[in-house]
């Protein structure tokens, strides 16, 4: 009996990895388009914005079919490889790598991914997981990268157009997490 059940734990932790390496492809994914933009309403912006969300879909995924210390595994190891990824960047176009940025832009993502995780797994242990919690939830994870992305580049606040960018981007996010959430909600507990 005992055999059987470390046979299948051992068969769980190896899927967990595949999550977590595509939550980490995801995260580089993210970071490779940040260079990208497109104009909407007069504003330029990036392609990023539009797979973030799914970084946080990943995240959650994890933590309902795996558990709570898998998808910190998850973070910690997309956030490493996110700081490696953007250093070997900087160092391959010849870019001076930006220290500051570089651990900005990763508490930033550590602290947004923590924040979900935490108001997640309330949510779907005390609650019957309700589609509009989650689709707050989602959006207030983006907030709070959104903070720390603003704290970071303070000077881009004194644009004129960072305003109406980031009122864009928060739309186009919220039409996302719609369609996140829907699956979200859609998705068991535990491992199939």
């Amino acid at each position: 009996m005992k055999l059987i059940r470390r046979k299948k734990d051992e068969e769980l932790y190896k899927d967990s990895w595949l999550y977590i390496l595509l939550l980490t492809t995801l995260v580089i994914l993210i970071e490779s388009l940040r260079d990208y933009t497109f104009v909407l309403g007069g504003v330029s912006l990036s392609y990023s914005l539009i797979p973030l969300p799914l970084v946080y879909f990943m995240v959650n995924y994890i933590v309902k079919k795996f558990d709570y210390r898998k998808a910190v595994e998850a973070i910690a190891v997309s956030g490493v490889i996110f700081v490696c990824f953007s250093a070997i960047l900087s160092f391959a176009f010849g870019e001076r790598l930006i220290l500051s940025s570089i651990s900005g832009e990763f508490c930033g993502y550590a602290i947004s991914q923590f924040v979900n995780l935490t108001i997640y797994y309330y949510i779907i242990n005390n609650t019957e997981a309700p589609y509009v919690l989650v689709l707050l939830n989602y959006m207030f994870s983006l907030m709070v990268y959104y903070l720390f992305y603003t704290i970071i580049y303070l000077d881009l606040v004194i644009y004129e157009d960072y305003w109406t960018a980031y009122f864009i981007t928060i739309t186009i996010q919220f039409v996302v997490c719609l369609i996140v959430s829907i699956f979200d909600c859609k998705i068991k507990r535990g491992h199939e």
